[in-house]
């Protein structure tokens, strides 16, 4: 029977109420689980920083049969948040407002730095991250109202600042979908970064904002090779489809960039030059890039992910972390080092970045504009 659950912030079940999209949502349950399974970024639920208990459950060997390996269904949960904007103060952040429909990512991209910002809902940041996600069903209202209110000032608002908003639920969902609908309404500027090739799905929305300068869209590209590209990150789209968004924006006269994130030394770093040329050749006209991040509980879901997958590349990887950080530790989180880090190799990288995006024939962002946002009023939408 479709239906479901109301959920509270740490997944506790309130009162039921039907769902119109028919999607089912479940309540949070706890059940011992293997370790390994198809499909999934992360291969453990690493303990909650925030939670005194924790149950460790006995390792399941990963096995080479890639169909012997179990599945882990995906749950839904409402989120019952009454705002919907985000706001940060980050000085190496290029926006302070964002909005994210949904919290969690089942793109199950193992090195995530968001995957710590599940905890805060008393779930783990490792396999919970990518297999129970929380949906944000009244964003679109939520957004409307704000941005109908006199407090608001308009600026650029990205989607999303933390989880991808076109990860595999919306395509059902469709809140992504909906919340650019109402900036399109309002005219205000909106900024995209995304994995998924769903994102052409809205083209002629984003139609709408190019025509006010108000938008640019950014294709994460991580790798090249479709088989690090399942392992890495394994339910996003694959390498090919992402340059086939860039070329369908590009031909819509949509702004549209590239980031090559994260750069992973030793395992990805020396492919950045010709991801920027294959970027390049399908239409992207900027890029940036990000250094791969360890905060908190991703350090040791990575850590396991490279003796799972690269055990001969392991300390060559961690010890290019450690030179880029300060000698010690493999993370930094000081601003405007965290996301380049510093040292030779972080000069390295930044130097081959420059060369490589000038060859590949791109500039820098563009600056959106709010010159044509609009207040809609009950007056004006009878017009």
């Amino acid at each position: 029977m479709l239906g479901g659950l109301k959920v509270d912030g740490r997944g506790e079940p309130k009162k039921k109420r039907p769902l119109s999209t028919k999607l089912a949502y479940t309540e949070y349950q706890e059940a011992p689980v293997p370790e390994v399974y198809r499909g999934r970024g992360a291969s453990g639920n690493p303990a909650n920083r925030f939670e005194a208990l924790h149950i460790d459950l006995d390792p399941v060997e990963p096995s080479d049969a890639e169909a012997e390996r179990p599945k882990l269904p995906t749950r839904f949960y409402r989120d019952l948040t009454k705002t919907i904007i985000s706001r940060n103060t980050s000085p190496d952040v290029s926006f302070e407002t964002s909005v994210n429909p949904y919290r969690g990512c089942e793109h199950g991209c193992v090195y995530c730095f968001a995957r710590p910002t599940h905890e805060y809902l008393g779930f783990s940041a490792g396999l919970d991250f990518e297999s129970k996600i929380m949906v944000k069903e009244d964003a679109p209202e939520l957004l409307e109202a704000e941005l109908s209110s006199p407090n608001w000032k308009p600026q650029t608002l990205v989607l999303s600042g933390v989880t991808d908003p076109y990860q595999p639920i919306e395509r059902k969902m469709q809140i992504t979908r909906r919340c650019l609908q109402v900036l399109a309404k309002f005219r205000n500027p909106v900024g995209i970064l995304t994995k998924n090739r769903l994102v052409t799905r809205d083209i002629e929305v984003l139609k709408e904002l190019a025509e006010h300068n108000a938008v640019a869209v950014n294709i994460s590209v991580t790798s090249l090779d479709p088989k690090l590209q399942r392992i890495l990150e394994p339910r996003t789209s694959p390498p090919q489809a992402r340059f086939d968004a860039i070329a369908q924006f590009r031909e819509a006269g949509i702004p549209i960039g590239v980031m090559v994130a994260p750069i992973i030394p030793g395992i990805t770093d020396h492919e950045m030059p010709a991801i920027l040329e294959a970027c390049g050749r399908a239409g992207a006209q900027f890029a940036g890039y990000v250094v791969l991040r360890l905060p908190w509980a991703v350090k040791p879901l990575v850590e396991r992910w490279l003796q799972e997958h690269f055990p001969d590349r392991k300390e060559k990887v961690l010890g290019r972390l450690r030179a880029m950080h300060g000698g010690e530790r493999v993370y930094n989180s000081q601003w405007s080092k965290r996301q380049t880090g510093e040292g030779i190799f972080a000069e390295q990288i930044g130097r081959m970045f420059e060369v490589a995006r000038r060859r590949a024939g791109m500039g820098e962002r563009p600056v959106l504009s709010t010159a044509a946002f609009r207040r809609v009023t009950p007056q004006l939408e009878l017009l």
